[in-house]
Parts: C-alpha cells; structure tokens; sequence
C-alpha cells in the first residue's frame, strides 16, 4: 500500500488494526502491521503480529529474520533460536543465511549473558517525563538538555507521535526546576523536523545535535548532525557537519572529554552491521578530520549508539548486539590487560526494555534514558547514584614535551609536533598535535605498555617506550572519589639532514668476529624501525676500532662488520640500495687509544669500537602514515566485514524481497 511505501508507518498500523479487530488472523494484516512496527523502531511491538503472519513454504525469509530478532528482544531465545537456525539451513538466500548466522552468535551470548553486581540505585525523574517521549539527557552549566515529544502538535506519521524537540531546564544535578523547563530557539527546533539528541564541548561554546526525519518518505533515512558555535554572546546558525554522508543515518553525538574527538552513531557503509559507533578527530582550528570506525571492540553485527566518555576518559554506549537482557542496554568499556573490554552495567540500569543516552554529571551519579515497564510514557529520563563503597576512580595522564636536538647536543621545543599514542602491539590509540610550548597529553591506564610516535616536518620520525606499570596509586591510600595522577616525559626529535651521524649503543662483536649476536641484534632491530619509519633516508652503516692490532687488520675487519650489519638489515626488509657499508677501521677516532703518558686508555679504546649510521641521501619519496591507520587499514577491516551487510544495503534487499514475496 502507498502508506508504507512512503514510511507512513503509523498510518500502515492503523489501517490494519480495523481489519484485525474483524479478523485477528488475517496473514496479510498482520504482516503488514509486525513490518510497520519494526520500521519504525519499535521491534518488541511487532512480535505477535509477526508470530500470526503466514510466513510458511519459504516465503518471507527476511521477515522470519526479524521474527527471530523480535523473540530474542523479548527473552525468548528458544524459540529465536530455532528459526534462524531453520534460516540458516533451508533459506535459499546467502545473504539471509549469513545476516541468520550472525545473529545466531548473538543469541547465544544473550542466552548465556549472567549480569554482574553493582551497586546502582535509579529513580525515574518524574519533574522531566510525561506521557510522551524524553531521554538523550545532556547536563552542562547548570542545565539539563533532553529532548521530547510533548509539545510539537505535529504528526510524526512513521511512529504517529509528535515530532520531537530539544528541551533545557535549569538544574542542580538532579533536581530540576520544572518551572524553567523550555524549548531551545527555532534554529535549532525546526518545525516538522525531528531534532534529537545535542552534545557539548567541555568548555560549552560548540555543540552538535542530530536533525532529521521531516516524515516525508523520501527524506526518512535523512538524519544529520548540526553544529553551532557561540560567538558574540549567541549561537551561530546551525549548519550540517562534513563528517554527514547522502543517505545514511548519523546521530547520537558525543564529545570526548578532552573536546578533541567527536563520537556519533551511524550506519554508512562499511560497518559491522546495523548501527556503528564511529570518531572523527578535531583539530585545533574545529574541523572535523577523517571518521574513524572504532572496531569490534566497540561495534557488532547489532546497533551500537548513544556513545559517551566520562571525565576518565572511559567510554559508555548502548548496544543490542552484545550480550544482555534482549533490548539496547549500556555498556562500559574497561581495559583487562591492555585489551578494552565491553561490560553490560547490569540491573538496575539495564532492564527488559531499551536503555541508553548513558550521562555521568559526577563521577558517582549521573542520567540515562528507558522505556522499561513502570515509566511514565514511551521513554523516560532516570537518574541514578553509584554506592559502590569501594568506588575510587584514577586518572592517569601521560604528559610531555617535544624537543630537538641541537648541534651543540643541548635541546630546544619543538612546536606543533605530531604525538601518538601507540599500545603494547604499536596501534595507534590517541594522537594529538603538540602546543606552542612542546606539550602534549594523553589518558594512559595503570599496568600497561604503549609506544609514542612524534613526526615534524624536517625531523626524523621518533619512537619510544613508556610504561605505566610500577606506577599505580594504590586505591586504598585514596582519600576523594577521582583522583587524577599525571606522568611526566619528553620526546627529542634529530633533524633530518645529510651527513648527520648517530652512534648505535650495544652493538658489540666477539674478538675478530663479525657475526650479529643477539644483544646487537635488538639495537639493530631498533633501527629497522627508524628506517621504516623514515622511508625518505639513505644511510652508510660505519663501523670502527680502537687502535689494537694493525691498520690493515682493523680496516679488514670493521669492513666485515659494517657488512654484517647491513645484511641484517636487508633480511629484516629493508631496501638494499638504502643501505651502504664502510669499515673504517682505527682511522677516525672519537678519543684517544692512550693516555698523553702512553699508557692505555681502556675507556677510549671502548668509546671507539663503536658502530654508527650516517644520512648519506635524502629521498623526495611520500611518508608512509605511521601515526593513524590509513585508508589500506579501513580497506582490510572492510573486507574482514564484506559477509556481514551494512545495514542500509540490508534493508533495501529486504524490502525488494519483500516486494517480491508479497502476500495477496
């Protein structure tokens, strides 16, 4: 019918439910009704007129799949089980069966989902919520932002609810003063529009907020983030950010706590399957950078949205795709040696029904969204507080400051450098662009190993280790409930120019030998890495003697040397023609062999059999990225994911099956 072909789902309902009152068992009513209700985002809704739904003889495959997906949201995972098992082994569409496999996995991490203990107590904040709809709570300078449908007389005709609005409230935490509860400016409501949830920098003068959803078929899937910033004493004009895509679906908007990232959900191409969680990186002059998915630790073949990162830099977010009580639930992400791991928060923040828009106003007690049994509407906004006795939150931050060596070997700031954060196996987890002054900061995590990285143009790329472990604060000597403990480092960045030697440490050889031993095969190691990471450079590997033995021997044998340790490097992949090798024998001395009296200098001689690299050319070749991962990266994880569909694909193969299928 016209109605939902145009997404006027409600309509499709209410027609519908006239012919099922007459006759509860019409296949063709009830199909079109179970459709509807999940069109339109309301999945649980849907489930007993998918289960009186003629759906036999292998018609209406993708209509059985989310039969399954509606029993599984309401705990009825046997049931959930056998059908998409059923999928799995006799439809005859690939795609289904492989969307069916997924799912299966999902099932069953649900029906073996234990929730954990907490201390949580929540309590519906009835000053905010009516009969209509309320959550995505956003609290910021002494005022709430939530948004509702309670007062936009208007139809939204997919869900046949008001359209919705952004609201603000003055507030004390919790208490709200429902006196001053008000629409934000038409800017930002526009009329006929859905406006949805609005996030804010930490320093209040930027936010984004999701827009869209006109009720108009064509324009349904369009949802869109907004910016506007506050200049002279007022909001700037709304206007679409750069990171939206055409016909995909971006919401949900989230600052990370520092205001440098933006997190936001979406189901553009190339996710893991229904609704992403994605980051766009934000430089110092606001513009947004290049969206990064944030990968399987966070995203499934389910929906993953509603992302927000406390003070701790800890990430919160709301999922149907991992394990939990059948609907979206909250989930934080804690690191177990090293690795992020996604953690349901249990009962009583998560229920039966949808739970998210997760906001901490302290680090103790904070905000979210439901639409659990016992509201007073669709959704509600809830607060809650976090008794947890043992409740003690550290933040490790990791900071520093870039330099340069001088030629006089003393050091100078660097500026503006480029520092990221790696982890134990060299991923890149944060990068950030250094001040004025050289510095930069991190949030780094107790017991753990990373790696920085800094990049300047004109100077060699720069690795090395830090570590946090030895460098715990012990919990029980803590005395306030956040604590934020900061770690000090620098980075001294070589410039990049011709006939600039630097001397290898420990790469010592056995008596009259040339061979690589181990302890000099680590230093070398180090220096595969430098020349991976600086691809632009040609060097002369040199090795040198002390002054024992004769000339001849020692220019023999540190040729022999310098040989050795560029055959080392060709075998670990380094490019032969980038490499070059001289023996220099005792002919260039760095201190003396012996003492003015003639005696022997032991420490002399030591600091002469030594080993050096000199840029002997520099290449105008392109610099590999080694900072963020590059669009190769995005590429792999694309085709690691190429079986799962995204689900904008999805829906519209579905829609043609159902086309197809269609019932008389």
């Amino acid at each position: 019918m016209r109605s939902f072909r145009y997404g006027e789902y409600q309509k499709v309902i209410d027609f519908y439910s006239k012919e099922l009152a007459k006759n509860p068992d019409n296949p063709s009513a009830n199909y079109y009704v179970a459709e509807s209700y999940r069109l339109s985002n309301r999945l649980r809704e849907s489930l007993p007129f998918y289960a009186k739904a003629n759906m036999e003889g292998g018609k209406l495959d993708s209509s059985k799949f989310y039969y399954a997906k509606a029993l599984a949201s309401a705990g009825k995972i046997d049931s959930a089980y056998s059908i998409l098992q059923d999928l799995i082994r006799d439809s005859r569409n690939r795609r289904i069966q492989t969307r069916a496999k997924q799912e299966l996995a999902v099932v069953k991490a649900q029906a073996a989902f234990t929730p954990k203990k907490n201390f949580y107590q929540v309590k519906n904040l009835e000053v905010i919520n009516t009969a209509f709809s309320e959550y995505s709570p956003y609290f910021q300078n002494g005022e709430l932002y939530f948004t509702s449908s309670r007062t936009n007389g208007k139809i939204y005709e997919a869900t046949g609810t008001p359209f919705s609005d952004i609201y603000k409230a003055s507030s004390k935490g919790a208490v709200v003063d429902a006196e001053t509860i008000a629409p934000l400016p038409p800017a930002v409501n526009a009329p006929s529009v859905n406006e949805g949830c609005i996030a804010f920098t930490p320093d209040g003068n930027t936010m984004v907020f999701a827009k869209g959803n006109n009720g108009k078929r064509k324009d349904s899937g369009d949802v869109d983030l907004y910016i506007s910033r506050f200049k002279d004493g007022q909001w700037t004009q709304p206007s679409p950010i750069n990171i939206n895509l055409p016909d995909s679906w971006e919401s949900t908007p989230a600052f990370s706590a520092d205001g440098k990232t933006l997190f936001f959900s979406s189901n553009r191409r190339g996710g893991a399957g229904g609704l992403d969680i994605y980051s766009s990186a934000i430089d110092s002059r606001g513009r947004f950078g290049k969206v990064r998915n944030l990968g399987p630790s966070v995203n499934t073949v389910g929906n993953e949205m509603f992302p927000y990162q406390s003070s701790n830099g800890k990430l919160y977010f709301s999922s149907d795709g991992w394990p939990g009580f059948g609907m979206l639930d909250i989930f934080e992400m804690n690191r177990v040696k090293g690795k992020p791991i996604a953690e349901n928060l249990g009962e009583p923040v998560n229920s039966p029904g949808d739970d998210f828009g997760f906001f901490l106003f302290k680090a103790d007690r904070g905000f979210f969204a439901s639409n659990r049994e016992g509201g007073k509407g669709d959704d509600d906004i809830y607060t809650f507080v976090n008794k947890d006795p043992n409740l003690k939150i550290v933040n490790y931050l990791l900071q520093g400051i870039t330099y340069f060596q001088k030629k006089d070997n003393s050091r100078e700031i660097l500026p503006n450098a480029r520092v990221t954060l790696l982890d134990d196996e060299n991923k890149p987890m944060e990068s950030a662009r250094a001040s004025a002054a050289g510095k930069f900061t991190f949030k780094v995590y107790e017991n753990e190993n990373y790696r920085l990285l800094a990049e300047a143009d004109g100077y060699l790329v720069k690795r090395q280790p830090f570590t946090t472990l030895g460098k715990s604060i012990p919990k029980d000597s803590l005395k306030e409930l956040e604590t934020t403990v900061t770690l000090d480092t620098v980075m001294v960045l070589d410039a990049l120019e011709k006939n600039k030697i630097f001397v290898l440490e420990n790469i010592y050889f056995e008596y009259n030998k040339d061979n690589i031993r181990p302890d000099a095969a680590h230093e070398l190691n180090k220096l595969v890495v430098l020349l991976n990471d600086n691809p632009e450079i040609k060097i002369e590997m040199g090795s040198h003697t002390d002054s024992v033995a004769s000339d001849a021997y020692n220019k023999d044998l540190s040729q022999r040397r310098a040989n050795s340790t560029v055959q080392y490097l060709i075998q670990k992949g380094i490019v032969a023609d980038r490499l070059s090798a001289k023996g220099y024998g005792e002919s260039v001395p760095v201190a003396r062999n012996t003492n003015p009296d003639g005696t022997d200098n032991p420490e002399g001689r030591a600091r002469n059999r030594r080993t050096e690299f000199k840029i002997v050319d520099i290449l105008d070749v392109p610099k590999s990225q080694p900072t963020e991962p590059n669009d190769d990266d995005d590429a792999a994880a694309t085709d690691e994911k190429k079986d799962a569909p995204d689900e904008a694909d999805e829906e519209k193969f579905f829609k043609d099956e159902l086309e197809k299928e269609r019932m008389p």
